[in-house]
């Protein structure tokens, strides 16, 4: 059994059982991946993938196991390897984030260009994605962190690190209804119209839909949702209906064509968060990346977040 032949039936597995997608991200042929999975089936006396001619079509019973021990070994090779590049070349290496476009486009910038300056021997990589997004990268190792909104908490696998709560506006191009309502903003005004907003803005269980359902309003109408913020704007200008997004996407200079109107006294605030796997080693700079996004959030208070077991409250 090699560690090749458990990262090429990850890979496959990964890449929804497509084994040429998962050929290209390995830099690698079909052929060879197909027959080296077939010899590691061969050594274990099971079929880890089902086949229907030569397609793969599904994961059997014990082929799901064998993924989930492979991932597990996959991961522990690398935070191996991570110790010992922390002693031999601390300030080199890489480190990729997933994160919102949001969080990409306005909030990281500055944070990247410092954290560029004092390392520049890492290899830096964004990846961007909707929350559930982000979150799978982080449990299947294709990212070290991943920065996005409470969404995260959803998933039982990974570790939340509190960071800044952030706060939602509504932006309309020039001469719209809502620029002649009353102020502050009401939420039935708001309602009138159809909204441009995030694809997770109206879930069961977002801050925004909550407060409709407060007000006992009906949801409105979202006549397009995107994570993209910008594409947002875009489609704001075009009259498609009234942005509604975080308001630290408002750019006072590249947005002066749209008017912002503060919205944050009608929705609870959103909180951002950092979200590791608990079986993590973090290199050095990783621990200096997050801190210069969430100063707060030092190396020690990092390690207890992330380490201490979490104490269950079984009292009633």
């Amino acid at each position: 059994m090699k560690l090749q032949q458990l990262r090429y039936a990850l890979e496959v597995y990964r890449h929804n059982l497509n084994v040429s997608e998962a050929a290209e991200a390995l830099f690698t042929s079909q052929p060879g991946i197909s027959k080296q999975i077939r010899l590691l089936e061969e050594e274990l006396g099971i079929q880890i993938f089902i086949r229907s001619g030569k397609r793969v079509v599904s994961v059997s019973q014990p082929g799901k196991a064998v993924l989930e021990l492979a991932e597990r070994i996959l991961r522990d090779v690398q935070n191996i390897k991570n110790i010992g590049s922390e002693f031999t070349e601390h300030d080199s290496g890489s480190l990729t984030i997933a994160t919102t476009h949001t969080q990409a486009r306005y909030a990281l910038p500055a944070i990247v260009a410092e954290f560029v300056q004092r390392y520049p021997k890492v290899r830096l990589s964004i990846k961007q994605g909707s929350p559930d997004v982000l979150a799978q990268m982080v449990v299947n190792g294709e990212a070290d962190f991943a920065i996005a909104t409470e969404a995260l908490e959803e998933n039982g696998e990974l570790r939340k690190l509190p960071c800044e709560a952030w706060t939602h506006a509504v932006v309309v191009p020039d001469d719209h209804p809502l620029l002649d309502c009353r102020h502050p903003l009401a939420i039935e005004d708001l309602a009138a119209f159809p909204l441009v907003t995030y694809e997770f803005a109206l879930n069961h269980n977002n801050n925004i839909a909550r407060a409709f359902q407060k007000a006992r309003l009906d949801l409105p109408t979202v006549a397009l949702s995107s994570a993209d913020t910008d594409v947002l704007k875009t489609y704001v200008r075009l009259g498609l209906g009234v942005g509604l997004m975080a308001k630290m996407a408002y750019d006072v200079k590249t947005d002066s064509d749209l008017h912002l109107i503060d919205a944050s006294h009608l929705f609870e605030p959103s909180h951002t968060y950092i979200a590791l796997r608990p079986d993590t080693y973090l290199r050095g700079y990783t621990y200096d990346f997050i801190n210069l996004f969430a100063p707060k959030l030092t190396r020690t208070q990092i390690d207890k977040m992330l380490y201490e077991p979490i104490e269950e409250d079984f009292s009633i």
